[in-house]
This record gives C-alpha cells, structure tokens and sequence, in this order.
C-alpha cells in the first residue's frame, strides 16, 4: 500500500530537515531530537514513524541528494551539443552544484563515510557511481571515434577528472568562499585542453 500525500510530504519534511542538521552539525551530532526541532515537529515520534532509524533516515538523504544534483546537471549535460560541450558541461555543473546546494552536499560528504562500506545506501551510491563512469566512458569514446577527441586513455581521464572534481570539492568545504564558479571554468579549460583533437 502506498504513502498517502500528507505522509509522503513529512516524509519529504524530515530529509530536508536532516539534511540542513548533517551539513550543520556532521553526522554525530545529528539526533533525532536535533532533526525534529529542525523540522518543527513537536517530538521525534514522528521521524521513528517514517523511518526506521537513523540509518534509515540516512539513506534516504543520500537518496534525495542524488535526485537533486541528477536533476540539476542532467539538463544542463543534456542540453550540450558534441562531445567537448558535454564535458565541459558536466565538468562545470558538477562544481556549481557546490554553490546551488551547498548543504546536501556537506550532508553527504557527511554521511556516506559512517554509513560503512557495506551499508546498501553506500553501495547503490557506489553502484550508481559505477554506472555513470560506464556511461561517461562510453561518451569518451564516441567522442574519440567523431574525432573530437584525441586518442587517450578513457577510464584514465576520467580517473583524473574525478579526482581533480573531489579536489575542487575539499578545497571548498575547507574554505567556503572559495570561488566554485571560476574553478569550473578553469577546470572545465584544462580538461578540454587535455583531450580535444588537434586541429
């Protein structure tokens, strides 16, 4: 049987409020209790209602999390004409996503880590970090064949962009000023740099 609107609304209510106490506080100090004064709620009857806990609870922010920034860069990928406009695309959206929702991803650079290797939200998360690496590599791929791209290494580069993602993404929740902006840009400039054909 399914939720009905008005539980799936406090569902909704309670994630968004757990998500604002993670990114604030880390993922220790996020109690029930901390989450229903976030959320208005009256107790923490409530949450233990909806959720069966707090791992519960977490997954579903790494859930809503991975909805939002899909939804965010998606269209933004998808609306790139050619392969080196796509990767600049997803190279920059993924770096603006540290201004637009800045607080689910401090809650999920918080939570995944405590949720444990083996923990089903941690590894659909990995899962469909997995995928998306296929997928990217086989836009890599085609891009090498259309000659947009030069011959390298796919995974490699892919690897390296990353890597080079997360950086961006330490140096930002170490200094919250950090302009994410020009480094997307600056990023998105190296990465064409580094795998566009030679005319």
């Amino acid at each position: 049987m399914g939720r009905t609107f008005t539980e799936s609304g406090r569902r909704a209510q309670i994630v968004q409020a757990a998500i604002e106490v993670v990114a604030e506080l880390g993922y220790a100090k996020a109690s029930f209790s901390r989450i229903a004064k976030q959320a208005g709620l009256s107790s923490t009857g409530m949450i233990s209602y909806h959720f069966a806990g707090k791992d519960d609870l977490m997954h579903e922010v790494v859930a809503e999390v991975t909805r939002v920034t899909a939804a965010f860069m998606t269209p933004r990928i998808g609306a790139a004409e050619g392969g080196r406009a796509r990767l600049r695309a997803f190279i920059e959206s993924n770096v603006e996503l540290l201004a637009v929702c800045p607080r689910h991803l401090k809650a999920l650079i918080e939570v995944l880590p405590n949720l444990g290797g083996d923990d089903p939200a941690n590894v659909g998360y990995q899962d469909s970090m997995r995928v998306a690496m296929e997928l990217q590599e086989q836009a890599v791929r085609a891009a090498q064949e259309a000659g947009e791209f030069r011959e390298f290494d796919p995974r490699l580069m892919l690897v390296a962009l990353r890597g080079a993602i997360d950086a961006v993404v330490m140096r930002w929740v170490g200094d919250p000023t950090f302009d994410v902006t020009e480094a997307g840009r600056e990023l998105a400039d190296t990465f064409d740099r580094a795998t566009r054909a030679e005319p």
